[in-house]
């Protein structure tokens, strides 16, 4: 064993290097990989013995770069090493995870196979000096590292993305490692056991599961199951195929416990247990690649190979450095041989067709079909259902673009958009025509808000386009993977479409259903993502408003665009080209009185049936002698000052900012009042600038069962009377 070795190049600060294996000469003379093959040729002696070398070398990274910062999260990631470079080593490089905590041992993965040069990571020591570092390698995963498809933060999430990338590539693999410290959420393979009943020919991902018997602090909910449990748990999700190689069977060491540490077997037994893991994935990939459902399921103690085991591998500590006598044994414990390193360097590179960075399918922009969008211009002051004007350009979109879908857990009937079911149809195997049902539909409705936002997210990070709809009162329950993807398109290095979501706003429709869907609140998570600097929230105030809406979100790339809109009948104020207008700018005036003594009076409103109770005060203040002018805020991210947005920090910037005297032209006067159906968030960047001395805000306070929407806006203080009173206060 020797410390502070001469390697050079990329392996170049790598601290330990250890006696050559037995038999290395034999087995690791030249790359299992041959140059210009993409995976091993077979599995044998050779091709096992230099992916046990892979599964090392991917241990002892990861664990020298977490201690380089005594931070980060070994110990997950060190269960799944055999499983993971069984993967590579077989040519499936398009792999995803579903743990974030795995992040520094998919970075070793892109810094052994090279992609991290393309960040300017060439060596260990630049790893470490960048590791969980600004501008580096963050703590969990990001769809922005070279060569990795994906972010992973919530639990639940992965899954997701492998199913897009299978629905999109039916030619590849998409491996995706979960591990069994979030098996506690059902959503896993729920969304999973949906998505094989709506797509049963997409089989071509693969759940791989890491059962280390563990979570972060703690067993895993699932730590008891027997082996015969969990296969028939993942059988009873639809799995036609469970392949489980378990490291009990091999272990030499008389370890306690259904969880063992591989690491701790002979050297014949680690190559036993390689074998069965190589031989396991290379079964599970070829099943799912042949039409089934499967999975891989890898069982192995939390910390295999790093510097302890079990919930105490987790995640290390301020103390937990390089030179703590446990990181430096566990690194000597696993220490290559200098020659081993570019082995498997070599392997690594070679797999997949390339470095990661120049094969996998989210390195290269998705080509889409032209849209050519044909809008109904409803007259002004004819009532039309905003909702439905939108449902008619989806359909529009989903028929001149094959691989576009549509997700709704709540129909798409319940929202006035029927007219989606009629043209893309609901995907369902059963084949009704009552209910637009057939197996080839593009409306994709899991009962499930997470299902829904996770695959339109996932498609369109992958490079397609897709549109999420719900109420705003179920919204917040698949939210967190838009704000996940949303950052993900902040940072990446290509163009991909636009996250699109379109959000009933229900508060003030739902009375009779009560504040179960009353809950316009999620709008300030909308309007505090707005300064991100690629997050809007859109409010159009009428039909033409949400077709220009819809248009403007549909057609743009690395963004999160939610619409948020009713579904009844409500008075159209703009024509055509001048939502489109009002939608690029952010806001527009849609009426001015002619005359008016005592000042001016200025609404701010954000939404549209909110609107109605806003005219009503209108006529009154025009009888009291008072000018008003009603400005729609439609696109409220384009009304903040440039500095309030991290505009120029994100892929595909847009610093379309209202000018200040277009802003003042519209919003100066005596008073200003904020209206909105919702919370009042959404209004603050019109607060912010404005020059009224007098201004005041009139929003949602709390739901309430009611017979009809005056009532609930009648509940929350938001009528005309209200307006007018607080004017003359």
């Amino acid at each position: 064993m020797s410390a502070n070795t001469a390697l050079t190049g990329f392996a170049a600060g790598i601290q330990y290097t250890g006696q050559a294996w037995p038999e290395f000469a034999q087995h690791a003379a030249q790359p299992v990989i041959a140059e210009g093959q993409s995976a091993i040729s077979e599995i044998n002696a050779q091709s096992v013995y230099q992916t046990l070398l892979g599964a090392d070398a991917l241990r002892y990274v990861t664990l020298q770069v977490c201690g380089a910062k005594g931070s980060g999260h070994p110990g997950g990631y060190a269960s799944s090493a055999e499983a993971h470079a069984a993967l590579m080593m077989l040519g499936h490089t398009n792999i995803v995870t579903e743990v974030g905590h795995h992040a520094p041992g998919f970075y070793a993965a892109m810094y052994l196979d090279g992609s991290l040069e393309e960040m300017g990571i060439r060596t260990m020591d630049d790893m470490m000096a960048r590791f969980r570092e600004k501008h580096g390698l963050l703590g969990h995963l990001s769809g922005a590292i070279p060569g990795l498809l994906a972010p992973a933060g919530p639990l639940g999430q992965g899954q997701h993305f492998a199913m897009a990338g299978a629905l999109l590539h039916r030619d590849k693999l998409f491996p995706v490692t979960i591990g069994d410290g979030g098996m506690g959420e059902p959503y896993v393979l729920n969304s999973m056991m949906h998505f094989h009943t709506a797509f049963p020919e997409v089989t071509n991902f693969l759940p791989t599961l890491i059962w280390n018997g563990y979570s972060q602090e703690h067993h895993s909910m699932v730590s008891l199951m027997s082996n015969q449990q969990m296969t028939d748990y993942w059988k009873g999700h639809g799995f036609d195929e469970v392949v489980l190689v378990d490291a009990k069977a091999f272990d030499d060491s008389a370890q306690d416990g259904a969880y063992v540490d591989s690491s701790r077997f002979s050297h014949g037994q680690r190559l036993a247990f390689a074998e069965a893991v190589l031989r396991g994935v290379e079964h599970a990939a070829s099943s799912a690649m042949g039409g089934k459902l499967t999975a891989f399921i890898i069982k192995q103690l939390k910390g295999s190979g790093v510097h302890t085991v079990g919930a105490k591998s987790h995640n290390l500590y301020p103390a937990d450095t390089l030179d703590a006598e446990h990181i430096k044994a566990g690194l000597q414990r696993r220490a290559l041989p200098a020659e081993a390193w570019p082995i498997v360097r070599a392997n690594f590179q070679r797999a997949g067709g390339g470095p990661a960075v120049k094969t996998v399918v989210t390195e290269f922009e998705m080509a889409l079909p032209a849209l050519r969008l044909q809008m109904q211009e409803f007259a002004k002051g004819e009532k039309a259902v905003p909702a439905t004007a939108m449902g008619a350009l989806v359909a529009q979109v989903g028929q001149q673009d094959p691989r576009f879908i549509v997700t709704n857990a709540d129909g798409n009937e319940a929202s006035a958009m029927k007219n989606i079911n009629d043209a893309l149809k609901i995907r369902h195997p059963t084949t009704d025509p009552l209910y637009n049902q057939t197996p080839i539909g593009q409306v994709y409705e899991p009962l499930n808000e997470d299902a829904c936002a996770g695959l339109a997210s996932a498609l369109s990070l992958f490079g397609s386009r897709a549109l999420w709809l719900s109420y705003e009162s179920f919204a917040i329950n698949g939210w967190p993977i838009v704000q996940t993807v949303s950052q993900a398109m902040a940072e990446l290095r290509r163009k991909t479409p636009s996250i699109v979501c379109m959000f009933t706003a229900g508060a003030l429709e739902q009375g009779r259903n009560g504040w179960t869907h009353q809950r316009p609140e999620i709008e300030n998570y909308f309007a505090g993502m707005m300064r991100n600097g690629n997050s809007f929230a859109l409010f159009p105030c009428d039909a033409n408003a949400i077709q220009a809406a819809y248009e403007y979100a549909t057609n743009s790339v690395n963004k999160s665009m939610v619409i948020i809109a009713s579904k009844s009948p409500l008075p159209v104020y703009m024509s055509l080209a001048e939502a489109r207008d009002a939608v690029q700018k952010g806001a527009a005036s849609i009426y001015e009185s002619a005359a008016g003594d005592k000042g001016t009076v200025v609404f701010a409103v954000s939404g549209d049936m909110v609107l109605l109770p806003v005219f009503e005060a209108k006529d009154q203040l025009e009888a009291d002698g008072w000018r008003v002018r009603i400005v729609a805020v439609l696109n409220p991210r384009q009304l903040y000052r440039p500095g309030d947005v991290a505009w120029d920090t994100v892929s595909q910037p847009d610093n379309a900012f209202m000018d200040d005297d277009h802003f003042h032209a519209l919003f100066d006067g005596e008073v200003l009042l904020a209206v909105s159906g919702g919370p009042s968030a959404p209004l603050e960047p019109v607060l912010l600038r404005s020059r009224a001395q007098r201004r005041d805000t009139l929003c949602w306070k709390r739901g309430e069962t009611t017979a009809t929407a005056g009532e609930i806006m009648d509940f929350n203080g938001i009528t005309a009377a209200a307006m007018v009173a607080r004017i003359k206060a």
